[in-house]
Formats: C-alpha cells, sequence, structure tokens
C-alpha cells in the first residue's frame, strides 16, 4: 500500500478475490499490443516542455523507479446505488462493500484519481436521481478511504444542483482531503491546477491534474460564475488551446506529467467521435499533456498511444472508462453499461530528467446489477464468487462478449499495482 505523508487511509484488501486473480494468456500480457495510431493535427511537431527536473544534480542519490497512476470510470449515483450501499454496510450509509473487490487497484495506486461525474447536495438537500442528479455526501468519506487521491468534476452533471451544488461538492472533497480539477468555487480558484507529488527513489514528481467537459445537457453556465465550469468548445467559454495553455503553464510552475480527464464523445457508443480524436490530437500536438483520461460514453471505449505527447514520445489515451457504479439498468441500455474500465498507467522515472508515460492497461469491472458490487471481469470468468455475488456464467459471458472486442488492441491488467512512492504533498495553484 502506497503512504501519504499527510493522512493514513486504510481498507481490508480482498485477499481471498487476489488468490483467485490468476493471469490468463486470453486477457493478460505484459507487454503492450500493437494499436493503431491517430495521426496528429495540423500545426507542427510536439513541442519540447521544461520540466522540473531537467538540471542535473551531481549530489543527488536518486535511483530509476516506476510508478502508476490509476483512474476509473464514471461514479454515476443513482439512488439504487445509495441503497445497495447501505444494504451491504449494514444501514450506515458507506459505499465501500460495493468496491470491496476492486479496492487493491484503488489503494495500491501510486496516485488514483476517480472521476466523480455528478454534484453532492447541498447541505439540508435530499439525494436525487436523474435527470438531475445530487449525490450523498457520504460518497466522499468512501472514496478517501478507497484509496482514491482526487476526482475529476467538469461533467454534464456538474451543475445539476446549480452552483451551491458546485460549492457543497467542492467542500466536502475538502474537508475530507481529496483533491479536484474541473469546477470552481471562485474565479481565483477557476485559474487553478491541482497538483500532487511523489516521492520515488530518492526524487520528487509532481503531477499536474486537469479536468475539462465539452457536455452540459443543455444547463446554461451559471450567469454570476460562469468561470465555475471548465466547459470547452461551442457550450463554453474556453477551448482546447486554453487547456493546453493550463498544461503549459503547470509545466512552467513545476509538473513533471500533466494528466487531463475529459467528458467528452456520445453515450453508448464504444469507439471515440470525431469531437474526441480533434480533441485528442490538439492535446497530443501541443507536446505539453503525457495522459487523456476520457468518459461519459457509459460503456468502455479503446484504449490508444496516439502520436505527439512530450518531446513527440506518443500519448497515451483512453477513450472512455465506461461506468464505474450506476443505477442504469441492462433492460434500458444492454450489458455494454455494466462493465467499465479501471486503468493503470506506469510512469517512468529516471533518476534525472523528465518522467514518462509509458504503458496504459486496463482493468474490466463489472458490477453485478442485483447487489451492485463491482468485480474484476476476469476474475468472475475464473470462478471467482461471494456471497455479494449473483451473476450466472451467461451472465458473465455477455458482460466479456460486450467487452472484450473493444478493448481487442491494447492490454489488460489482471493483477493490481504494487505502490512505490509515498505522496507527500497536494496543493491547487
Amino acid at each position: 500500500m502506497r503512504t501519504h505523508h499527510y493522512a493514513t487511509a486504510g481498507i481490508i484488501a480482498a485477499a481471498a478475490l487476489l488468490a483467485a486473480c490468476t493471469p490468463t494468456a486470453t486477457h493478460s500480457s505484459s507487454t503492450v499490443a500493437p494499436s493503431t495510431e491517430v495521426s496528429p493535427a495540423p500545426g507542427g511537431a510536439p513541442s519540447s516542455s521544461p520540466v522540473a527536473s531537467a538540471t542535473p544534480d551531481p549530489n543527488s542519490t536518486a535511483q530509476p523507479s516506476q510508478l502508476t497512476i490509476v483512474a476509473g470510470g464514471d461514479i454515476l449515483l443513482h439512488l439504487s446505488v445509495n441503497y445497495y450501499a447501505q444494504l451491504a454496510s449494514g444501514g450506515a450509509l458507506d459505499y465501500r462493500p460495493l468496491f470491496e473487490q476492486i479496492t487493491p487497484w484503488i489503494e495500491g495506486a501510486d496516485l488514483a484519481l476517480c472521476a466523480l461525474e455528478v454534484p453532492i447536495v447541498p447541505p439540508g438537500e435530499e439525494p436525487s436521481n436523474y435527470p438531475a442528479f445530487g449525490s450523498p455526501p457520504e460518497i466522499a468519506t468512501s472514496l478517501k478511504e478507497m484509496g482514491w487521491d482526487g476526482c475529476a468534476t467538469a461533467t454534464n452533471h456538474s451543475m445539476d444542483r446549480g452552483f451551491p451544488g458546485v460549492v457543497s461538492t467542492l467542500d466536502t472533497l475538502d474537508q475530507v482531503g481529496l483533491g479536484h480539477h474541473g469546477t470552481a468555487r471562485t474565479e481565483e480558484e477557476a485559474g487553478q491546477t491541482q497538483y500532487y507529488t511523489l516521492e520515488t527513489g530518492g526524487r520528487e514528481v509532481t503531477v499536474a491534474h486537469l479536468s475539462a467537459t465539452t457536455l452540459t445537457n443543455g444547463i446554461p453556465l451559471p450567469t454570476d460564475a460562469q468561470w465555475s465550469w471548465n466547459v470547452v468548445g461551442d457550450l463554453g467559454l474556453r477551448s482546447v488551446d486554453d487547456i493546453i495553455e493550463d498544461a503549459r503553464a503547470a509545466r512552467e510552475a513545476g509538473a513533471d506529467l500533466v494528466v487531463v480527464s475529459m467528458h467528452w464523445g456520445t453515450e453508448y457508443v464504444s469507439e471515440p467521435i470525431e469531437e474526441q480524436t480533434v480533441i485528442a490530437n490538439q492535446l497530443a500536438t501541443s507536446g505539453e499533456v503525457d495522459l487523456v483520461l476520457g468518459n461519459h460514453s457509459h460503456v468502455p471505449e479503446p484504449v490508444q498511444k496516439i502520436d505527439g505527447g512530450p518531446n513527440g514520445a506518443g500519448m497515451w489515451v483512453v477513450w472512455s472508462m465506461g461506468n464505474m457504479i450506476s443505477g442504469q439498468t441492462i433492460e434500458s441500455h444492454g450489458y455494454g453499461i455494466t462493465t467499465g474500465l479501471i486503468t493503470t498507467a506506469t510512469v517512468d522515472v529516471p533518476a534525472e530528467g523528465p518522467a514518462s508515460v509509458s504503458n496504459l492497461e486496463w482493468t474490466a469491472v463489472t458490477q453485478d446489477d442485483r447487489t451492485y458490487h463491482l468485480y474484476p471481469l476476469h476474475a468472475l470468468e475464473e470462478g471467482y464468487s461471494d456471497a455479494g455475488m449473483t451473476l450466472t456464467q451467461s451472465e458473465i459471458a455477455a458482460r466479456a462478449d460486450v467487452t472484450y472486442p473493444v478493448m481487442q488492441s491494447s492490454t489488460q491488467r489482471t493483477e493490481p499495482p504494487t505502490a512505490t512512492s509515498t505522496l507527500v504533498d497536494q496543493f491547487r495553484k
């Protein structure tokens, strides 16, 4: 388990599950499968960006190391999710039992970034369902205790509870110690970037996290707080070039890596649409962004390495991780909405010089639609079961049949990561 210099988070690891999770040749590999390259958009070669560790230190005792950045699909809290969380925890509203069997992937990460799709209700208000979501504040405590370090908050549902919902969401995340980016309470905060500093191999690595959405569900920007929602494109006040400038400024401020969470694309579509590829190419061509974490589609979309990236070495993108947990039904949307992705990015950290993302693997995570417990799909295929698992073999196979063909050009990870770093600081500036 990774250590936090400023906070401690504990969770019981699912030891029984890990014993059952022996990798198979069908869905697991230690190397990256070939992926189709997306050509960079016009505009020249990627730029070479300054990094905090570029100047050699003759007295350094640092050693080459690796760390991992884990991310997941949308946390979409329908009222039914709240019901099953309370049922699984024996009366208290605690979401951890539903996530128990995937917690090793979260707490084993060096940095874990969630996608909180819906706002947390303001004090005194009740949680609500689609179309205007509002989640209980207990979700923040549960996420922190699972091992998440921060969340992307720019989504099409960010303003479901208006500007007061933005304030309550960020206040609650701050209270439990979760970082965040994508929405803001003040104009000053809107201009800030979220940073995480990790110590690994005798040196520090600072990761900048940005979050933006192209979608608003037809909700206008708040009249007196248009800066509060990081919306890019025709529906917002910002552009992809603004995101690139944010990334460039983060590097100038000392970031070694820049991660961008994008809420984009089309629901229930398992391939990226033109909007996604155009934006990703712009980010990659800039040379300022190391990793793009996509969401919104409710179903998984592929993992790909595209041309561009820092120093022209390529940029990894997951077009969408689908749902992590939701109350969406198979009857309405098919099996695709039951299974999302956890992605694990491997970051190579030399003793000196720039860190870089060398791989992006995925792990299929499926939801038992009768208990809402989450499981690594490959483990269920291999026969794992517990008291929260009610799926039949045919239901497991149906989930595999709609997931694996989409992901076939990249690598599934069947073992959780083991953290090797210490998270020593998180801040916004």
